[in-house]
């Protein structure tokens, strides 16, 4: 992994420990897909969201360049939230990640968007 990027996560995970958790989900469990390793996908989600939705969709998911993705999980589902962050959103300024992002980071940032409601 590049140093650089290695820094942005680094940095990332600073910023959310000292802002305290506060995820803006009123609660909920960011872990949609139920499984036993709900801290580590969220984690994972969370930290490839800081690096690569942030800057349009803002730091609580609130907006900004890109439209809020506060509670996108009520809108779509974990398989239509995949393709979109797979392949983008023609005629917006969605770009397509699939080139950029594993499979895995992907299903895990899908998960825990959708979990957002």
């Amino acid at each position: 992994m590049k140093k650089w990027l290695l820094a942005i996560l680094f940095g990332s995970v600073l910023v959310l420990a000292a802002c305290g958790g506060d995820d803006n989900n009123g609660g909920t469990d960011n872990n949609a897909g139920g499984n036993d390793n709900g801290g580590e996908t969220a984690s994972v989600a969370e930290e490839v969201y800081e690096a690569n939705c942030a800057a349009c969709h803002g730091a609580n998911l609130a907006g900004g360049a890109g439209p809020s993705l506060e509670k996108i999980g009520a809108e779509y589902s974990v398989e239509e939230l995949n393709e979109i962050i797979s392949n983008g959103i023609e005629g917006t300024s969605m770009p397509g990640f699939g080139d950029r992002l594993s499979e895995d980071e992907i299903n895990q940032l899908s998960e825990w968007l959708a979990a957002k409601k």
